[in-house]
């Protein structure tokens, strides 16, 4: 009987270390995660416990990362709107760069920027059947004359960016983004000087002539505006023809002519 009893204390001492021993290297890891701030596990981490000499099976998992927000589906910008006429009749793309300056806080108006603006002054010649032969090009600087004394084109992105870095130094040419690029901009705020033609329409009419970095392929309802807004079916534009802010456009009809006209924009960022 003595000896069995001897067994019972030695059988019940060593459970007693056993479980003592489970407890502490349970204590340790958690003191561990508290103060480190590292998981003593991962996600499908599967762990095993011994309770009164079983085996329990304890599945741990991890907390899901964070979902991101959803893209709002529109935004509008409220950015001076400035008239291109009657000073500069082919002055569109200088007066939309005008309204993006004042509203990034450059206090200038177009005349005064017009100095600084690029040119090509190569002379027009003239086809004997009275088409164009050969004129300067768009991507080098502002073709022809730009107060209407003479014949007056335009100016295209890469030249026109040039005044623009000037001015902003985070300035970025988006050409060939993709539209959702620049409707990202109008979400944080950012208007974006872009290429659409007069009417809003693809041009049925094309002109060709030479240049001296090569030929040129365009039409004379080439037009440049200040894109302020957008949502699911519009976007909307301060247009120096007319002067007038937030003009509504449909947003498949415009995409078409920004596509037509080379997906032009220049942009910048805020830092």
């Amino acid at each position: 009987m003595t000896v069995l009893w001897k067994g019972m204390q030695v059988t019940f001492g060593f459970l007693l270390i056993v479980g003592l021993l489970f407890a502490s290297g349970v204590f340790s890891v958690l003191l561990y995660a508290k103060f480190t701030g590292q998981a003593w596990f991962s996600e499908s981490t599967i762990a095993y416990a011994e309770t009164a000499g079983a085996k329990q099976q304890i599945i741990m998992t991890a907390t899901p990362p964070p979902v991101a927000a959803p893209l709002a589906p529109s935004a509008m910008i409220n950015a001076p709107a400035i008239r291109q006429y009657p000073e500069l009749p082919s002055g569109c793309e200088i007066t939309s760069l005008t309204m993006m300056f004042q509203y990034y806080g450059i206090d200038k108006g177009k005349m005064e920027l017009l100095p600084e603006l690029k040119r090509d002054r190569t002379p027009l010649k003239w086809n004997v059947d009275g088409s164009i032969a050969y004129w300067g090009n768009p991507n080098t600087g502002f073709v022809g004359e730009i107060t209407g004394s003479a014949k007056g084109f335009g100016i295209f992105h890469g030249a026109l960016f040039e005044l623009q870095k000037k001015y902003i130094p985070t300035a970025v040419d988006l050409t060939n983004q993709p539209f959702e690029k620049l409707e990202q901009q109008l979400r944080e705020g950012i208007p974006s000087v872009v290429w659409t033609t007069i009417n809003y329409q693809v041009p049925d009419k094309w002109v060709v002539w030479d240049t001296p970095i090569g030929p040129l392929k365009t039409t004379f309802m080439e037009h440049a505006v200040l894109l302020v807004g957008f949502d699911e079916s519009n976007v909307y534009v301060n247009d120096p023809v007319s002067g007038k802010s937030n003009v509504r456009i449909d947003k498949a009809r415009f995409l078409d002519t920004w596509n037509v006209m080379g997906k032009q924009a220049l942009s910048y960022t805020k830092s």
